[in-house]
């Protein structure tokens, strides 16, 4: 076991993890517990977010629904749902994800099941630290098609093709806005109040329309 301290993030690292014993983990701990698993083959990381990861992901999420909503698009939040598949034994908790184009074929469930039901359109994942197991890996498994990765300073959006995922300008869900710019409102989030920014962000969303 190795654990890791620091101001954004705590992670704890277990090897030799069977799929039973994750399912049955995340079966105790339940829902409304404060830290997030990544399981990558026999390898579980636990982390628990603090301030400096956690604001970024607020901050994601609500210029994500005042983009949807300038846009006059349906979406389908599943926030940190723990997405995983048997089949691939590899499973993760997003920062946030969303259904986007297939919002229609999820709306009114109450469970997810990505055995047969499709991985969210976009997953976000914020990681401050280095993470100890592969999230390119562990989404490019289960499907997600397109990652929008953060490390407190840097911004990057990346496309799955061919099972890898490849880094864009813009993003595959919502092709007005490019990293560039979303990566200028991230920033701002920092100095700005956070009504402001989203009036900000709203604004040039107006604009871009």
């Amino acid at each position: 076991m190795v654990t890791t301290l620091t101001q954004a993030e705590q992670r704890t690292v277990l090897q030799n993890i069977s799929w039973q014993t994750f399912e049955a983990l995340l079966k105790e701990t339940g829902e409304d517990r404060g830290s997030r698993f990544a399981y990558d083959c026999g390898t579980l990381e636990i982390m628990t977010p603090l301030y400096e990861h956690e604001n970024p992901k607020v901050q994601f999420d609500r210029l994500i629904f005042a983009l949807v909503e300038e846009l006059d698009i349906e979406i389908k939040s599943a926030g940190s749902t723990t997405l995983k598949r048997k089949l691939t034994n590899r499973g993760i908790e997003p920062d946030n994800c969303y259904y986007i184009q297939n919002e229609p074929v999820v709306r009114g469930r109450q469970e997810l099941d990505l055995e047969t039901d499709p991985p969210p359109d976009l997953a976000i994942e914020i990681d401050i630290t280095s993470s100890s197991v592969n999230k390119f890996g562990i989404y490019s498994a289960l499907g997600i098609p397109e990652l929008w990765r953060y490390d407190g300073r840097v911004l990057k959006f990346y496309q799955l093709a061919e099972e890898q995922y490849v880094e864009c300008e813009f993003s595959l869900a919502f092709s007005l806005v490019s990293v560039a710019e979303m990566s200028r409102f991230i920033e701002q989030s920092k100095i700005s109040g956070e009504i402001a920014l989203l009036k900000s962000f709203r604004a040039w969303v107006r604009d871009k329309i």
